[in-house]
């Protein structure tokens, strides 16, 4: 079952520990396909990690298809698909410098225009949530902007996308992001960006570039 989205699935956490996002088990990826949702299997280091790993659940959790158990995160992914239409895929991840800007309870503002082209707004923080419940994904809904990236207080990173491709690139790009921010910090007093010029950026980047 859903063959094409497990090798789908299978890439995206390979890209995520490519670019340093994951490590060992922390961090998942899941993809929504009509009332079913297929998502990394707890526990399972990426050196293990294989297509036929991935554990396909309806939208109250019920495992359909799988021997192993979903993610702890099952919840908060699937709260995330019931109250925001647009989701289509759901990332975690402990990424190093988002999480730094999380420990220290900050939101990370629109410091550079690649954070205005691909955001368009700071990235906001959310309340402390406990893990393993839906705790997490009703203080993400809370706070969730057009960015579709929120940082969660004191934990890391939930990234919401309209493709497995669009939340791996927010993934990434937060990452960069939150890693210059961090550094302009520590060696000046960076002003953001103006409201106007963000807005402007953010257009620009998502009517024209690329090869649309």
């Amino acid at each position: 079952m859903y063959e094409k989205e497990r090798k789908e699935l299978y890439n995206a956490h390979l890209l995520l520990e490519k670019y340093g996002l994951v490590a060992y088990t922390s961090g998942n990826v899941s993809v929504r396909i009509g009332d079913h949702v297929l998502i990394k299997p707890s526990g399972v280091p990426y050196t293990e990690l294989k297509p036929e790993d991935f554990v396909v659940v309806d939208l109250e959790g019920n495992v359909i298809e799988g021997e192993k158990k979903p993610s702890v995160d099952t919840a908060t992914h699937l709260y995330l698909y019931k109250h925001l239409d647009w989701a289509k895929s759901v990332i975690h991840t402990h990424s190093t410098f988002a999480m730094v800007w999380a420990i220290l309870e900050k939101s990370i503002p629109v410091l550079c225009t690649a954070h205005a082209d691909v955001f368009g707004e700071e990235i906001p923080l959310t309340e402390y949530a406990p893990v393993g419940s839906e705790a997490i994904g009703k203080a993400v809904v809370k706070v969730i902007g057009k960015s579709g990236a929120v940082l969660l207080r004191k934990h890391g990173v939930m990234i919401v996308g309209t493709s497995v491709d669009d939340a791996v690139k927010k993934a990434i790009f937060l990452e960069e992001v939150a890693k210059a921010a961090y550094f302009a910090t520590l060696a000046g007093k960076p002003t953001p960006l103006p409201p106007d010029e963000v807005d402007r950026l953010y257009n620009q980047y998502h009517t024209k570039y690329g090869q649309k």
